[in-house]
């Protein structure tokens, strides 16, 4: 059977008023007003610290910690061979592969983002690859095909 206007409902809940705390004993929250007797919860102002377990230890004390942070971690974009053979593939006048064409062309995300070049997959044509680091096994693909690895951030250029 369809819905029409014969059969419509609100949904369950809809209806039901809000509940009104502190008018009175005819609320049905008169007195204490919802808040119980005496206690922690039941004075004003009364708000207790996120993860409080009544003063048993918490449990993010009762956890062990493990290991630490190194705040000296740099972070690198991963690209893969197999993914610059597939964008030389979809765009074949391509010679030479920017930063701000490995965005344009989707494969990095962060424009300010460090990359480094694996050596995942094979390249067919040659191709310059500007990136900040290269495995050995991707710079000699790179070169194998015809193409050079630059590094974007120093001065030299490795070459084939």
């Amino acid at each position: 059977m369809g819905l029409n206007l014969s059969n419509l409902r609100a949904p369950k809940q809809a209806n039901e008023k809000k509940k009104r705390i502190g008018r009175g004993m005819g609320s049905g929250m008169g007195k204490t007003s919802t808040r119980g007797h005496k206690g922690q919860g039941s004075r004003s102002g009364s708000s207790l610290m996120r993860g409080f377990e009544g003063g048993q230890m918490p449990l993010h004390r009762r956890l062990p910690k493990r290991g630490f942070t190194n705040i000296f971690r740099v972070e690198y974009a991963v690209l893969g061979l197999d993914r610059i053979a597939e964008v030389l593939a979809a765009h074949p006048g391509v010679t030479e592969l920017t930063h701000e064409q490995l965005i344009a062309f989707g494969l990095l995300r962060k424009k300010n983002g460090l990359i480094k070049v694996l050596a995942n997959g094979e390249l067919a044509s040659a191709v310059t690859v500007h990136a900040h680091k290269f495995s050995k096994a991707a710079r000699e693909a790179i070169e194998r095909a015809g193409g050079r690895a630059v590094v974007i951030g120093e001065n030299a250029s490795v070459s084939a």
